[in-house]
């Protein structure tokens, strides 16, 4: 059982999977890095995540397509996007959506840290 808040980070990028938990296990989160929006969807952590670190864009679906699936799934998990991309109109879509943040690559800890806390409530 996850006694820590469970936090999913979804990123087609090996290196964002790879660096972003141990980021966050030192925040103290319990974490899981899934590659694809459909990875997670296929997981059986969906009601136990307490937030999203979620990419924008990825192959198949993406990642306001898997906001947009898990509303229709009755699913409010807060979600945090990170993107490549330095386009602040894609990132007002993205806040519009319901987002707590959305933070361009690269972000600092702190920043990313700030935005968990908002999506828990700890802030």
């Amino acid at each position: 059982m996850i006694t820590r808040p469970l936090v999913s980070v979804i990123d087609d990028d090996e290196s964002v999977r790879e660096s972003l938990p141990y980021l966050l296990k030192g925040f103290g989160f319990a974490v899981r890095a899934f590659s694809s929006a459909e990875e997670y969807l296929a997981s059986d952590l969906i009601s136990q995540s307490k937030c999203l670190i979620l990419d924008i864009t990825m192959p198949g679906m993406s990642g306001p397509g898997l906001l947009e699936e898990l509303k229709r799934l009755g699913v409010q998990t807060p979600v945090v996007f990170i993107t490549a991309q330095k386009d602040e109109k894609l990132r007002s879509q993205v806040l519009e959506q319901r987002a707590i943040a959305c933070l361009f690559k690269p972000f600092s800890g702190t920043a990313l840290r700030a935005a968990i806390d908002a999506a828990l409530g700890n802030s």
